[in-house]
């Protein structure tokens, strides 16, 4: 999928790197100024447009099906990514300790499942009026960090 010939106002390169069953490449976390920029409501709207796309996406079927477990996955990835960069532990202090591959480790998490959520973070991160070294900052971060999440070989 070239996104930039359906975005062509995406200018950034948001390179998807490859990721296999089991690597855990060293995570380096966003820079605490992504959550200065957007503030915990602008993240909380990153995460909630991301969701949006997500809930409509051939992975639809990773999430809550109902409206209230959406709601909630919604909330408890935002407070994740807030903590990630900076701010209060929410996550810690609602959730406990993030362990994020044992959370997602009963839902089958390919490199396609895994490709398809970055690609729903291209498509909100190139709207969001934020400085591209900060976009570059959460990017590399989420290109990262997934792979730790990929628990299942491709079909």
């Amino acid at each position: 999928l070239d996104l930039t010939s359906l975005y062509p106002h995406i200018q950034m390169q948001f390179n998807i790197s490859q990721g296999l069953v089991g690597t855990r490449p060293p995570v380096v976390k966003p820079d605490p100024k992504v959550l200065q920029f957007l503030g915990e409501d602008g993240m909380r709207k990153l995460i909630s447009d991301h969701y949006d796309l997500l809930r409509v996406s051939n992975i639809k079927g990773l999430f809550p099906p109902t409206d209230e477990g959406f709601e909630m996955a919604k909330q408890h990835s935002a407070d994740f990514f807030i903590q990630i960069c900076g701010g209060p532990d929410y996550f810690n202090k609602n959730r406990g300790a993030p362990m994020m591959v044992g959370r997602h480790a009963d839902f089958k998490i390919t490199p396609e499942a895994r490709k398809i959520w970055l690609e729903s973070y291209i498509i909100v991160l190139s709207k969001l009026d934020m400085p591209d070294d900060l976009k570059q900052s959460f990017w590399n971060y989420l290109d990262v960090f997934s792979i730790w999440m990929i628990n299942t070989a491709q079909n």
